[in-house]
């Protein structure tokens, strides 16, 4: 028997599509809750079509949808939404990421569901929150990348980079899962439901803290410096002798001194006036970096990966994804499962934070509409009434 789950017996209705809503909702799966998908009738969630990189499903898609049933309704019928509101009379939370204000048009804001559902917890998500001068923007993960100033500061000197991933969905994402968790427990004090509202410009603004604070009240902001860091040196990525890549990053004096000592093997750079305060290594970098190349050129990757270890510097290599898919710490804290998809079984990472009291759910990715009819005779639906759903195409 599988020990209990935080979320077991918590349901979940999610209208979502893309990343921010999927991502927040599959975590919550993922600690047991029920996640209901509700997804447009024969295309779903447009994140379906993003690519077909893994085994003809989309590379999203997977990732952020495992363990959901997947209902089709066309929330523009009048016969869906019934099946819908019929979902949210025994619902612990309603989440969603529509278009902004399309969920209260159909009488699916907070105000609109609090009377009728006292103990519900909505949850919103949206590029800029309920209210203010950009309440009706429509916003993406590169805009509010944007917006947000990340851009600014990411990237090198001249040419602003977004990040790889979807920074600002993956934050919103963030926010919304450990908000609802928060509702849930103040739930349990109150018997009350409540309303959140996730901004994916706040998210995001949040992670920006530390260069905000850095440029406070208009002082210089920090300079794009690539895989380098704005105002520690040295930190980042240096070329080995044989074409390898090594990151290595220094946090103070002492660090400073056993790098000099056992890894340039030069003592005297050490308490250089150039470079004798990180203050005074970050203003001369460039001449610090080509003393540290031309150290490195005469090593290997791992040879200088040793130096490094045994100076106890922090380092890494610069992995590509094929580096991580076989990273051996990953494999040795037997931290992949495979889980069920429309193609077949694919490799998934367990969720962060091994718990010793319970295992993570890691069930399939859904079919589109693989549970619509079992969640319709589950609400009292019988075949004629399915039937006629389906004539109408409101599911």
């Amino acid at each position: 028997m599988t020990n209990p789950r935080p979320l077991d017996g918590i349901t979940v209705i999610s209208l979502e599509h893309a990343i921010a809503a999927p991502f927040a909702s599959r975590q919550l799966a993922d600690l047991g809750a029920r996640v209901i998908k509700v997804e447009r009738p024969g295309v779903g969630d447009f994140a379906r079509a993003y690519d077909t990189r893994l085994k003809g499903e989309a590379s999203h898609f997977v990732w952020t949808n495992r363990s959901k049933e997947s209902l089709t309704l066309d929330l523009k019928h009048p016969d869906a939404l019934a099946v819908l509101r019929d979902l949210l009379k025994n619902a612990d939370v309603l989440l969603q990421n529509l278009a902004p204000g399309a969920a209260a048009r159909m009488g699916l804001s907070w105000e609109a569901l609090r009377e009728k559902h006292p103990r519900l917890i909505v949850c919103d998500i949206s590029g800029y929150g309920d209210n203010g001068p950009y309440r009706d923007k429509k916003a993406y993960d590169l805009l509010i990348q944007s917006e947000a100033g990340f851009l600014s500061i990411t990237g090198t000197p001249d040419t602003p980079s977004k990040a790889g991933n979807s920074m600002a969905d993956i934050a919103a994402g963030m926010y919304a899962f450990t908000s609802i968790l928060s509702a849930l427990l103040l739930r349990q004090k109150t018997s009350e439901g409540s309303h959140i509202d996730v901004s994916m410009l706040e998210a995001l603004g949040e992670w920006m803290g530390y260069p905000m604070y850095y440029a406070f009240e208009g002082a210089t902001p920090p300079p794009r410096t690539g895989a380098s860091h704005a105002s520690i040196y040295p930190y980042g990525p240096f070329p080995a002798g044989d074409g390898g890549t090594v990151m290595l990053g220094l946090q103070n004096e002492r660090e400073w001194k056993s790098f000099c000592d056992v890894v340039l093997q030069n003592p005297a750079l050490a308490t250089d006036e150039r470079f004798n305060a990180n203050a005074q290594r970050n203003a001369n970098r460039e001449a610090l970096r080509a003393l540290i190349v031309e150290a490195f050129a005469k090593l290997s990757t791992a040879e200088v990966e040793a130096r490094l270890d045994a100076a106890q510097i922090a380092n890494a290599r610069m992995n590509d994804m094929a580096g991580l898919w076989a990273h051996p710490q990953l494999k040795a804290r037997e931290r992949w499962r495979d889980v069920g998809s429309p193609a077949g079984a694919v490799p998934a990472l367990l969720p962060p934070g091994r718990n010793s009291a319970f295992d993570y759910r890691m069930d399939a990715v859904p079919r589109v509409g693989e549970h619509t009819e079992a969640i319709l005779r589950e609400l009292g639906r019988d075949d004629a009434s399915v039937a006629r759903l389906r004539e109408a195409k409101a599911i």
